[in-house]
């Protein structure tokens, strides 16, 4: 989860599951943004010998918003090609040290496609070359050289990665699935277990990344480049798509199968866990096919989180002022569907007008932090998350904290957070590779051949640690009224006068620790 298997219909369709998404100003090239958009979730390293990849069949687009009725005013869709060379069971006939070897035998290749509104397109390249998963140190001996080689070039000084990550996200699924269960807090649910740390669920696990990094100014409204970030044009809206055609038919006589008619949106995604949290199961696969400009049919959610009401039963006593709070959730409304308005954070906003919508939005007048905080805009750190999203941030403890009504003061300042509010986490961090400090951003995928499955485990007595090794392996360096409210709170935002006031960071790294060096694949910055 941010987005992983997140609605009935789309966790039976991996290849087209979108994960997550990330836009944030390039740390090592300011003049640049980076878009992420990333899929097929909780892939094992040792899935082969028909590894994890993407779907032929499959359009995946990442679309940009500049302007206020947030339709995509540019987008970059990708189409993959997958061959077979011969007739071997094999995935690999032996070593691969080069993308272009013939020892692989299922290669993927793709194209990118730059589309402007009103349905321009320009094709920016083709036949571009996947990487092939980390099978293990004998296939795939010097994996980072190897995924080095697929950083491709586009016009205009943009760079484009396509191909298997470690997911970089991080969450304790196995126990805030479990009735809303933080490990670290154990003591303080309504079904008491010991206290330990959490356990991300997603330690040793890869998804398959989509990585464009493009220049600022081919994002923002009329190539606006300014340094203001006051200017609404420096905001932009971002989300990404899957799309499948609408007619899927198997031919017996081939073992093959073909698509036909119309292209049909199922699966999208932006703001982290929007989808997982707010939206009702019986409504996620809907969800997944609306564009983002309709998402004021489920302001009510927003204002209403079925969560909030949710965490005063299931940790008595631990939020009593949250419990009492009747009011319509406006804050969540604002950060959320629209932005966050001039006035309320001093030298900041990411407003993109009343239209409520699950985009992320970036400000990209605000350049990197030389400190990133993990907590993002609520540790002082206006480049990060709910400014567009980085994948340093840690937005589960982010929006943890803003449900538990952290936020709450900026729009009722007679309302106090419960103390618990400040303090809540699900008690994990990036126990995967380190992030790279550059292109693509995210570390070496987890090796098939140095992953570990752990010990089965079947009762509520765990050890506390993950059962999957994260290994590199391969050689690697290791309603109306609803909708009215919503808008509202934005203005009351913009009113609330700075009591989220920004701070510079005197010193400090991400929580995944010293950042890993600049990995081989960089030599085409």
């Amino acid at each position: 989860m941010s987005s992983h298997r997140e609605a009935p219909e789309t966790s039976k369709d991996p290849a087209a599951d979108n994960t997550d998404v990330y836009a944030f100003i390039s740390p090592d090239r300011p003049d640049t943004t980076t878009l992420i958009a990333n899929f097929n979730p909780f892939q094992k390293p040792d899935g082969g010998p028909n590894f994890y990849e993407f779907a032929d069949d499959v359009k995946y687009t990442i679309k940009v918003s500049n302007t206020p009725d947030i339709e995509a005013d540019v987008a970059f869709e990708f189409r993959f090609t997958t061959r077979v060379r011969d007739e071997s069971f094999l995935y690999n006939t032996g070593p691969i040290t080069k993308i272009g070897d013939r020892t692989w035998n299922r290669p993927q290749t793709y194209t990118v496609t730059k589309v402007t509104r009103g349905g321009h397109r320009s094709e920016l390249a083709a036949g571009l070359l996947v990487p092939p998963v980390n099978v293990g140190i004998r296939s795939t001996p010097d994996y980072p050289a190897l995924a080095a080689q697929a950083i491709h070039r586009l016009p205009g000084g943009a760079k484009v990665f396509a191909g298997p990550r470690a997911d970089p996200f991080h969450v304790d699924v196995g126990s805030v699935f479990d009735l809303a269960g933080l490990r670290p807090f154990n003591d303080l649910h309504l079904i008491k277990e010991r206290v330990m740390p959490g356990v991300n669920g997603l330690q040793g696990l890869n998804v398959s990344s989509i990585v464009l990094q493009v220049k600022t100014t081919e994002l923002t409204r009329g190539g606006y480049g300014s340094t203001q970030a006051s200017d609404p044009r420096s905001v932009i809206g971002v989300w990404a798509t899957a799309e499948r055609q609408k007619s899927r038919m198997y031919d017996a006589r081939t073992g093959t199968v073909s698509a036909t008619g119309p292209w049909q949106q199922v699966s999208r995604l932006a703001f982290p866990l929007f989808n997982e949290l707010l939206v009702p199961m019986a409504r996620k696969d809907y969800w997944n096919g609306q564009e983002p400009s309709g998402d004021a049919q489920f302001a009510a959610r927003v204002l209403h989180p079925e969560l909030v009401g949710l965490l005063p039963g299931l940790y008595p006593g631990v939020f009593p002022n949250l419990a009492a709070y009747k009011k319509p959730r406006a804050d969540l409304a604002a950060v959320i569907l629209t932005g966050i308005p001039s006035g309320v954070i001093p030298g900041f906003q990411n407003f993109t007008g009343p239209r409520q919508a699950d985009v992320l939005r970036l400000n990209t007048a605000i350049p990197p932090s030389a400190n990133p905080s993990p907590l993002g805009l609520v540790g002082g750190d206006a480049a990060g998350f709910p400014n567009g999203r980085r994948v340093t941030d840690d937005v589960v403890t982010i929006e943890l904290r803003a449900l538990a009504g952290a936020l709450i003061p900026l729009v009722d300042p007679t309302f106090t957070p419960d103390k618990a509010a400040a303090a809540l986490t699900d008690g994990t961090s990036n126990t995967n590779g380190a992030y790279p400090l550059t292109f693509p951003y995210q570390a070496t995928p987890n090796s098939g051949y140095a992953y570990s499955p752990g010990p089965a485990s079947t009762g509520a007595q765990m050890s506390g640690m993950p059962t999957g090794g994260a290994a590199t392996g391969g050689g690697s360096t290791a309603g109306p009224q609803d909708t009215a409210l919503a808008v509202a709170g934005a203005a009351a935002l913009a009113g609330a006068g700075g009591l989220l006031a920004v701070r510079h960071r005197a010193a400090g790294r991400d929580h995944a620790g010293t950042p890993a060096e600049t990995p081989a694949g960089t030599s085409a910055s």
